[in-house]
């Protein structure tokens, strides 16, 4: 029997509400065969110290329930470390597990802790701080400064949320950023929406923010040209289509490394959902496959779709 530590975050968008989280994840871990050790909230409120707490404890994984934000900090920890993380898709874009094939459902994501493989994919971060899928900066950031004052609230707290969208939409103004690529000279632009994202997303019907693979060892900057209201609704028009990259309304750029400076004395970053405010300049780096995950076995032995399988070394 393999041994976890496993860290919930009741917070998480797809937990609120569910007072028994954690005993539901450990009946769960326990009918696939694993030990499981909870380090509850009751114990340690901080959800960093309980990380800190599962990876002093000995385990063979840790397994984390919660959000996009909950699986970066995680991934901070364990990072070059050779353990393993588990998944528990608990947020609420949950954009990592769709990218790595794990099921959104808790039941079935826990007999794939149990099934799985492990495998190495790539993580990326700013100014030391880790990040598995995308950092924004820019207009973005505001709109999730909205949508985390508004949480979990009800119509009321939905209406002040779209109110305060749209008066945000309309007063933000582009930031002016210098940018350099790989150590080159820096090239001065602007933009309301600028994004640095662990390896590219992906282009085809249906793909929203999906990214094929994980392992290519580069970041890759999005910028939005004219970001607002109508530019959000034709961009995910285009790529639910498989035609976004050919838009004139975006920019992208591949590197392994990426400084960005500013004449402002802070910058708000939202790393995988969560929020910073950090020192310009910002530098970006990759680390290729410096994290262990467990996925879905092969196709071949889960009965998968092959879109399914994730392409990263063992």
């Amino acid at each position: 029997m393999r041994r976890v530590a496993v860290v919930i975050n009741a917070r998480s968008g797809g937990l609120l509400g569910r007072e028994r989280a954690a005993e539901e994840v450990a009946e769960h871990l326990a009918a696939t065969g694993l030990e499981a050790v909870i380090i509850h909230e009751a114990e340690e409120p901080e959800l960093c110290a309980r990380l800190d707490r599962a990876v002093a404890a000995g385990a063979d994984a840790v397994v984390v329930g919660g959000g996009d934000g909950s699986i970066a900090a995680a991934a901070q920890r364990l990072a070059g470390t050779g353990i393993a993380l588990g998944i528990l898709p608990c947020g609420t874009m949950n954009m990592l597990a769709r990218d790595l094939a794990i099921p959104l459902d808790l039941e079935e994501a826990s007999a794939v802790l149990a099934r799985g493989e492990v495998r190495a994919i790539d993580v990326a971060e700013v100014n030391g701080h880790a990040f598995l899928c995308m950092s924004v900066l820019g207009l973005p950031t505001a709109l999730g400064r909205h949508r985390e004052r508004q949480r979990g609230g009800g119509i009321g707290a939905r209406l002040r949320l779209a109110l305060g969208a749209l008066r945000t939409l309309w007063r933000y103004r582009p930031m002016g950023l210098d940018i350099a690529l790989d150590g080159g000279a820096p090239q001065p632009l602007r933009a309301r929406a600028f994004a640095v994202t662990n390896n590219a997303y992906a282009e085809g019907f249906g793909a929203l923010f999906m990214r094929e693979r994980l392992d290519r060892g580069e970041l890759v900057l999005y910028r939005a040209r004219h970001f607002g209201a109508w530019w959000i609704v034709r961009m995910l028009a285009a790529m639910a289509l498989g035609a976004w990259r050919r838009r004139p309304e975006i920019e992208e750029r591949a590197a392994r490394q990426v400084a960005i400076g500013s004449r402002r004395r802070t910058l708000r970053v939202m790393n995988d959902g969560e929020a910073l405010l950090l020192e310009p300049p910002l530098r970006y780096a990759i680390r290729p496959g410096a994290l262990r995950v467990i996925v879905p076995s092969a196709p071949a032995e889960q009965g998968l779709p092959e879109t399914a399988a994730l392409q990263v070394p063992a």
